[in-house]
């Protein structure tokens, strides 16, 4: 399948690469550099390198195996499981891993994991390439997720995430000092204007989002929070507290300070979901440790009152 884009005025000379990893949808720049080097990318019909920079009204043609006709592998991947029975399986997701399969990344997903430990035994709603998967975390947050292991569960687990009667809680390193002691940022989010890779606080369109915090402890330079969404959209998290000028330590995409801490990625972790056994009815709470990186940070930072 191919993707087919004409260079505007506003696009002219910006690096091809940057262009392609910037349009909706497609994947990072990295996997985007590597299809432009095996030549799944042509300017004018031309293959060219990444860094060209493009010319007004140049036809680009990226070609790519759609998801749909890709055939998932259970993979033997270790799983940090908190609960599983018949219904579902409740994970501690490692930061890093992919929830599940996205274009030029196929491998080393938490569903091939789920394939393999499961033994293909997941809900089929969301289809091959998301089975089992109601609700996601970016790949660089750890933390607490649910999965289906049937269409049941599914459907019960979608419907409590849907209503928010399902709770979903938070914990994150923030820069800055956060003077309240708790508060509601309730901002549209969504996609950014020029940047489509990223997120954001929007005054027209988007969609409502309301985020939940409060202060655990202060220290000389970062807060550390708890969050508490009633929304669910994408970065949602992120793109709020970047909002009200408090980034995540270590998010490569919504904090402009370089990271300075022995951290990948954002410090952001799924800590707590409670929720209702989709048979029995009985509401559970599952919580996940807090993973050693961001230990590690707290750590320090407590040394350095």
């Amino acid at each position: 399948m191919n993707k087919e884009y004409t260079v505007t005025d506003d696009e002219v000379g910006t690096r091809l690469d940057v262009f392609l990893s910037n349009q909706p949808d497609n994947p990072s720049r990295s996997s985007i550099q590597k299809m432009i080097t095996d030549g799944a990318v042509s300017v004018n019909g031309q293959t060219k390198r990444a860094n060209y920079k493009l010319r007004l009204s140049d036809n680009i043609v990226m070609t790519y195996q759609p998801l749909q006709e890709i055939e998932v592998q259970p993979e033997n991947i270790p799983l940090d499981i908190l609960y599983e029975d018949k219904d579902i399986i409740v994970i501690n997701k490692a930061r890093g891993m992919m929830v599940h399969p996205a274009t030029g990344v196929y491998t080393g997903t938490l569903v091939n994991a789920l394939l393999y430990h499961c033994h293909g035994e997941l809900s089929g709603i969301n289809g091959k390439i998301r089975p089992g998967i109601v609700h996601r975390l970016d790949k660089d947050t750890s933390g607490v997720m649910v999965v289906a292991k049937n269409d049941f569960a599914h459907n019960s687990l979608a419907e409590q995430i849907g209503s928010k009667t399902a709770i979903k809680e938070y914990v994150a390193l923030v820069h800055g000092n956060i003077t309240e002691e708790k508060g509601i940022i309730n901002a549209n989010i969504g996609r950014h204007p020029v940047d489509r890779k990223k997120m954001a606080v929007v005054t027209s369109g988007g969609k409502s989002a309301t985020t939940v915090f409060h202060v655990l402890e202060r220290f000389k330079n970062c807060t550390y929070v708890k969050c508490r969404l009633l929304t669910g959209r994408t970065h949602q998290i992120r793109v709020h507290m970047a909002y009200i000028g408090h980034p995540l330590i270590g998010d490569p995409k919504y904090c402009n300070s370089k990271n300075k801490f022995n951290i990948e990625g954002q410090a952001l972790h799924s800590l707590n979901l409670t929720l209702n056994h989709p048979r029995t009815n009985q509401q559970m709470t599952f919580t996940a440790p807090i993973p050693q990186d961001m230990q590690n940070l707290l750590n320090y930072f407590r040394q350095t009152i």
